[in-house]
């Protein structure tokens, strides 16, 4: 999976339009296999950049979650954390 998609369902505050959009046009991206399309295919890449933001939409407003909601910041020292732990023992 590629490393830029973050989960975005069950965190507060929820995810916002430009996280669902970062997300749709990195996913529209990798299964693409170019970060930039030739002009000929610029709209067939922005229409799906653009269905997949709507269908991720849809999909955070329907899941149910069963466990309370997850806050970002904690989320993301937690993340830096694990990456320091990680880093550090392959300088070692």
């Amino acid at each position: 999976m590629c490393r830029s998609i973050h989960t975005l369902h069950n965190f507060e505050p929820a995810a916002n339009d430009s996280e669902i959009d970062a997300a749709a046009l990195q996913y529209v991206r990798k299964i693409s296999g170019t970060t930039r399309p030739s002009r000929a295919n610029a709209e067939a890449f922005e229409r799906a950049v653009q269905e997949v933001a709507h269908a991720t939409r849809h999909l955070l407003e329907d899941l149910v979650a069963t466990s309370p909601p997850r806050d970002r910041e904690i989320e993301a020292a937690r993340a830096k954390e694990r990456s320091a732990k990680r880093f550090a023992s392959a300088q070692a």
